[in-house]
């Protein structure tokens, strides 16, 4: 059975930007909602480059400190780094481990708090 199609499906699927990167701060994946709301900045282009380039200095120095955190403990594995008022969204970096443990990667993470306002199973029709 081939995983990565459903763990590639998962992160396609979800509503909220997710941007994978490796240690190197290698932007290495965009899903669809990630490459629509940074088009004005490249979108799916971004893909390949750094994601230090998007940020001002404090900021790349707060990612490389979490990073660092990620880095010093297998338990250590997310954490709350933003709240965005306008979107209703708390943000968290989190890390990303190999089947050892090991630190690979990470990503970003939003979680909107605004409630649902869809009807419960709502089978529209296209």
């Amino acid at each position: 059975m081939d995983l990565f199609r459903y763990f590639k499906s998962i992160v396609d699927m979800d509503r909220c930007a997710v941007v994978i990167c490796n240690l190197d701060h290698d932007i290495i994946y965009m899903n669809p909602a990630a490459c629509a709301r940074y088009v004005k900045w490249g979108g799916e282009e971004l893909v390949g480059r750094t994601l230090l380039a998007c940020h001002n200095a404090a900021s790349r120095e707060r990612i490389q400190q979490v990073i660092d955190w990620f880095r010093q403990s297998g338990d250590h594995n997310m954490i709350y780094t933003s709240r965005n008022e306008k979107e209703n969204k708390d943000v968290y970096m989190v890390a990303l481990r190999d089947e050892d443990g090991r630190l690979i990667g990470y990503y970003e993470k939003h979680e909107y708090r605004t409630a649902e306002t869809e009807k419960l199973y709502d089978f529209k029709e296209d």
